[in-house]
This record gives structure tokens, sequence and C-alpha cells, in this order.
């Protein structure tokens, strides 16, 4: 079995462990030297970039690089200022407008060339070589689109105010799952067999299967927006607030970085490979993060 297969494998028995912890509280506690806290990641920032204005989302760009979306505006403001930038691996600008004309453009994904782009209640799309109009999606009933993933050939974005995630097929919008307990739901991220979702009202992370059935790995990472996964096992999640936290494969949080008191937000963070990339709506930076282990 190759590593990712192993890992995808790993991560889809999560659903079955948290099933049975309530069992496991149960059994005898191990002598202490097996009870050992699990080694956690260090992040350790790489470069900050400047220019953006209400940086928001991030998608690894076909060529290199990153694209990085700016709201330039307000998050609900139908008011088409925004735009998408094209970064360097290192963080420099490449190309600042890259395509604009957008409302408050989020969170982005790239499938089959094209970039798929949440845009409050619809869903835009650009040529990711190019930057050239593909059109977009009108998604009924939207209020507040916010993330994107690609996940088994379609595109996920997660609805805010609905508590909802749609699913993007064949130029049409569904809703895939609505769910109480996706209260402002965020960050989504399409990983082997498994979705991945962070809350805002609760801080929660979740696995959701492909039926859409939600199990809670961790909560209290409260206005969660980006979640990544880390390549030895667990999550990173970023907070609007300012904050990272890891959570460990057993659903243990623990804060990394905190910038609250600086005012900087870590809004949509998005992981690639050892790079966690997050921007920064305030104050108008993207920043990124080496994950060393």
């Amino acid at each position: 079995m190759d590593r990712a297969r192993e890992k995808d494998v790993r991560h889809s028995l999560l659903i079955s462990i948290f099933a049975i912890s309530a069992a496991a509280c149960s059994a005898e506690k191990p002598a202490a030297s097996e009870n050992i806290a699990p080694a956690q990641p260090e992040l350790k920032q790489l470069w900050l970039a400047e220019g953006f204005s209400a940086p928001e989302g991030s998608a690894a760009a076909p060529g290199g690089g990153y694209f990085i979306s700016n709201v330039a505006g307000e998050g609900p403001d139908k008011d088409g200022e925004g735009w998408i930038s094209l970064i360097s691996a290192d963080g420099a600008m490449i190309t600042e407008r890259f395509a604009d004309g957008f409302n408050a453009p989020k969170g982005m994904a790239v499938l089959d060339g094209v970039l798929y782009i949440a845009d409050i209640d619809r869903v835009r799309m650009i040529d990711a070589a190019s930057g050239e109009d593909k059109g977009d999606i009108a998604v009924e009933g939207a209020k507040f689109l916010n993330d994107a993933t690609v996940w088994n050939g379609a595109v996920y974005v997660s609805d805010s105010l609905t508590n909802s995630i749609l699913k993007i097929e064949d130029g049409a919008a569904s809703v895939w799952i609505t769910d109480d307990r996706l209260g402002k739901v965020n960050g989504v991220l399409g990983a082997g067999e498994t979705l991945y979702a962070v809350t805002m009202d609760t801080g929660s992370l979740y696995v959701v299967d492909a039926q859409g059935r939600l199990t809670e790995i961790a909560n209290g990472m409260m206005t969660a927006d980006g979640v990544g996964l880390v390549e030895d096992d667990g999550w990173l999640v970023s907070t609007v607030v300012g904050e990272i936290f890891y959570v460990s494969p057993e659903g243990e949080p623990t804060k990394l970085i905190d910038t609250r008191e600086a005012g900087i937000s870590q809004n949509d963070l998005n992981v690639y490979g050892d790079i966690a990339i997050a921007p920064n709506w305030r104050p108008g930076t993207v920043t990124a993060w080496k994950i060393n282990q």
C-alpha cells in the first residue's frame, strides 16, 4: 500500500475511532511510559507578501505559485471591486490583477484547468492559465459562498449563512448537504475518500463521508476559517481572528500561532506539501508558513 493510500485509509478510520471513544474512556489507563503525547508540528514564517486588499483565499496555480483572492471591500458587498492576484512560490507578485470584476471573491479551487471562485451567490470561473472569463454559475438560495475544494471530480463550495455545502458539477449547482451542526461552515477540503469542513459558530472540525454523514473531530477553534492536512497526520485550522491550531489525529487542538494582538487575521489557510499559505485579510498580506515536523 503506497503512503497516500495508507494515509487515506487512516483518515477514513477516524469515523470508527470516534464512534467507540466512549468505550475507550472506560478502559484501563496506560502506564506512564506509554502515555506520551504525539509530536506536533512547528510553524516558521517563510515569507510575507504585501500589497493585497482584504485577501481571503488561495489556490495553487497550475504553472506554479498561488492565486490569491482580493475582496477589496466587505465580504457580502456586491460592488464589482474584487480581483484575483497571481504570486510566485516565494511570494513575489507576478500579476496583481490576473482577473478582476468580482464582487467579493473568497475561496478558490482548480479543476481541469478552470479556476472556480466563490463569490457571494455565484461561482465564477476563469481559465487558470490565461485569466479568461469562463462564465459563472448562479446558486439559487445562496447567501454567502465562502470556500471551495475539489473532491471526487467535482467542486464543493461552502455557504456560511445557510449551513450548507454545495456541489458544482456539469455546469450546475446543487445542495449536497445542509445541517445545523455546520453553523457558519467555512473551510472545506476534499482528500481521498473524505471531505473535511470547519465551522465558525462552534469552531468545529468535521469529517464528512461520501454520503454526507458528519463526525466531529474537534471543536472550540472559534471563527474557524481554513483547514489543511498535515503530511504526517493531523490538520491545521486557521481562524478569522488570527490563530492557527494543530489538531492531532486523536482530535486534540493545540494553538501554534496567535496574531490577534497584532491585528493580523489568518484566513483561508491551505496546505501545499510542507507549506501553509494563509491570506491575512487584515492588514492586507499573505503569510507562508513552513511546517516543520
